[in-house]
């Protein structure tokens, strides 16, 4: 962890890379959105995205990481997603920390989320045009 948080730089925060746009995320080829609110959050509000075959989405409670880590692919790009990214960031750096490279936050919590999830974007991603 000592590694994780001496790379943190001014030019690291500073260029974003820390971070993905949830529209920059459903872009890439073979995405894993990890959903890391609690059970409960998860069952009330879920997110599944059905329609979008390159991004796969699983909910692992915070608390539930570090069991189960190894259902989190590390040859997949990861956005880590909870509404307001302060679980987000504790998985984030966790997840560097144990070799994982290519992670991010989801950044913008559920507004974000929902605004590429409109019907014109979901109808574009079903007609093959997303």
């Amino acid at each position: 962890m000592e590694k994780v948080l001496k790379s943190l730089t001014l030019d690291f925060f500073g260029r974003g890379k820390h971070k993905t746009s949830p529209h920059a995320f459903f872009q890439v080829q073979d995405g894993f959105l990890l959903d890391v609110r609690s059970r409960e959050e998860a069952e009330s509000i879920s997110i599944r995205l059905e329609h979008h075959a390159n991004i796969e989405c699983k909910n692992i409670p915070i608390n539930e990481v570090p069991d189960r880590i190894d259902e989190i692919p590390k040859e997949k790009t990861i956005a880590v997603f909870c509404p307001a990214g302060v679980r987000s960031s504790i998985v984030y750096a966790y997840l560097l920390s144990k070799g994982y490279s290519n992670v991010r936050i989801l950044e913008g919590g559920y507004a974000a989320l929902t605004e590429e999830l409109k019907p014109g974007k979901v109808l574009k991603i079903l007609q093959g045009q997303g």
